[in-house]
């Protein structure tokens, strides 16, 4: 796993991600939406479409976080990966991004936007390398790290899974 996954960090020159783990931006469209044609809760234009190399290893997990638009996951290579998605009306579902289509996996999958996410490995002596795209392009302005105190309130029936992965620092 470690030389693996440290290739892939070397190679694809990937940094440490705010939400956990390591990516990289790899396009991002030279094309605008004007803000005028985007839903209110874009705050200025985006681009088309942006994408990231995105690596989780060992004990790494995503934080919980949302972002503004729709977003795509692509499955590359490593162990599968577990994505837990809590929508705005507080249901939650779970896919497993992996190779493993008789086992359940899946290639891609969507996460729409304003839904809660995060994600960990299945194997944690392991390391999963993701793509993520989004459209309307991502900016940071657009995400958001998850508040504990404040999602425990919101969706309480999942306790568990809030305290897991947030820090009880934000």
């Amino acid at each position: 796993m470690e030389d693996k996954s440290l290739f892939y960090i070397e190679t694809l020159k990937l940094k440490p991600h705010p939400e956990g783990g390591f990516f990289t931006e790899i396009y991002k469209s030279d094309e605008k939406i004007n803000s005028r044609c985007l839903p209110a809760r874009y705050k200025g234009s985006r681009s088309f479409s942006t994408s990231i190399y995105f690596l989780l290893k060992g004990d790494q997990i995503s934080y919980l976080h949302k972002v503004k638009s729709d977003e795509l996951w692509h499955f590359y290579d490593g162990c599968s990966i577990k994505l837990n998605i809590i929508d705005e009306k507080g249901n939650l579902s779970t896919l497993l991004l992996g190779r493993n289509l008789t086992g359940g996996e899946i290639l891609q999958a969507v996460v729409e936007n304003n839904c809660w996410f995060c994600a960990e490995l299945t194997d944690k002596s392991s390391f999963s390398l993701v793509g993520c795209t989004v459209s309307p392009g991502f900016e940071f302005d657009d995400f958001e790290i998850g508040k504990r105190d404040e999602l425990l309130t919101r969706f309480p029936q999942h306790n568990k899974l809030i305290k897991k992965f947030t820090t009880g620092n934000n």
